[in-house]
């Protein structure tokens, strides 16, 4: 099987885990603090693996200077995207609708709100999708770390946001149309992260893996800790810290 196959497969197998979450969130009554508990587990996963596997990576690939331009610029592209579309009804995509203040807002309450929401999840997911696409130029096998630590912080995503667009009554179509397109972009993002980004230098694939890097970081403070903190801000510590160890232990193993 080639590389660039071999790639799509590894991105939309991580992509599915969105629709898995969303199949939970939206067919089930799921308690806000189980939400909040995945989604704190979820974020220290990413935060182990943007460490260890893609920081920590582009530094011994290319040095301090590409690795820390490359992070900055993906969390402020990442920002300046969010800020956009936070103007357009965006801003809670990842809560579960739990507290009214911090909702998602229907087609009615915002106009336009339907497609922000759609693009919001693109942002968030292309970063993620692209670096697996990318780990399969060192040695070619992808990293299984970075796989998994996609996977699973994606499951609680797709759940929060799909619980959210729920309540704020989209239908069932919207919400797995929006997931089905977003695991297909996983796809066509990881395959893009092999071909294209592996045509340039080691110093700019290493800029490219912090840039995803950044992207990643900033994400996750914006808008998968706020939502766990709202209902486990007792245990998000701890929780966050589990999901930290098994990801640093995948990356040890």
């Amino acid at each position: 099987m080639s590389e660039v196959v071999q790639a799509g497969l590894w991105g939309l197998l991580a992509g599915s885990a969105l629709l898995l979450g969303a199949g939970l969130g939206y067919g089930l009554r799921v308690p806000q603090k189980v939400i909040a508990t995945v989604m704190a587990f979820g974020a220290g996963v990413l935060l182990s693996a943007v460490s260890f596997e893609l920081v920590g990576e582009a530094y011994d690939e290319a040095g301090i200077v590409p690795a820390a331009i490359g992070t900055l610029v993906g969390a402020m592209a990442y920002t300046a995207g969010n800020l956009w579309l936070a103007g357009r009804g965006a801003r809670h995509r990842k809560r579960s609708g739990g507290h009214p203040t911090q909702s998602q807002p229907s087609e009615d309450q915002q106009g336009g709100s339907g497609m922000a929401l759609a693009l919001g999840a693109l942002l968030d997911g292309i970063p993620e999708s692209a670096v697996i696409g990318v780990s399969l130029l060192e040695g070619g096998a992808v990293s299984l770390v970075t796989v998994a630590a996609v996977f699973i912080s994606n499951v609680p995503e797709g759940l929060s946001s799909s619980a959210g667009m729920k309540r704020a009554g989209r239908g069932k179509e919207y919400v797995f149309g929006v997931w089905t397109a977003i695991a297909a972009a996983s796809t066509v993002s990881a395959v893009l992260g092999y071909t294209v980004v592996g045509a340039f230098s080691p110093a700019v694939i290493a800029a490219v893996t912090a840039l995803a890097a950044g992207a990643i970081l900033a994400m996750v403070a914006d808008t998968m800790i706020p939502e766990a903190f709202q209902d486990a801000h007792l245990a998000i510590g701890l929780i966050t810290v589990c999901g930290f160890l098994v990801s640093f232990a995948l990356s040890h193993a």
